[in-house]
């Protein structure tokens, strides 16, 4: 009767766990997080190219942690948060996506200025990207 009980309670915790799992998409379908990195990556684009800008790195900080926070409080383990963050190959797609937005804002590769003047639109407009550079 024992065994049963324990296979019962073992086969009720598989289901439940991969009811759990199977709930959650893949972190790159999840927009607030995908959003985030992609206006993370902005931020950081613009910090590099133009002299006169860099990134509110405390700011930037608790930005991240708030996506990591966001997709915890979604489910998700650290361990899969971390890949996500390290998958090279959606890693690029996301900088391609970034570049892609500060083209359609202005920027043009090569041309510093463009940078800079995005960055400070940006800013004075107050967008989620203009409150992580200064």
């Amino acid at each position: 009767m024992k065994q049963i009980i324990t296979r019962a309670l073992l086969a009720a915790t598989l289901v439940l766990t991969a009811g759990i799992a199977a709930a959650n998409p893949p972190l790159k379908d999840v927009e607030y997080v995908r959003e985030g990195l992609i206006t993370a990556g902005m931020a950081i684009e613009i910090g590099d190219k133009c002299d006169s800008l860099s990134v509110r790195l405390i700011r930037g900080y608790n930005f991240l942690g708030d996506l990591k926070s966001h997709a915890r409080g979604l489910g998700y383990t650290s361990a899969e948060i971390d890949a996500y963050v390290d998958d090279k190959v959606e890693k690029a797609r996301l900088e391609g996506i970034a570049r892609q937005r500060l083209a359609d804002l202005g920027t043009v590769a090569g041309n510093a200025d463009s940078y800079c003047t995005v960055g400070r639109a940006q800013i004075a407009a107050g967008t989620p990207l203009g409150r992580l550079i200064r």
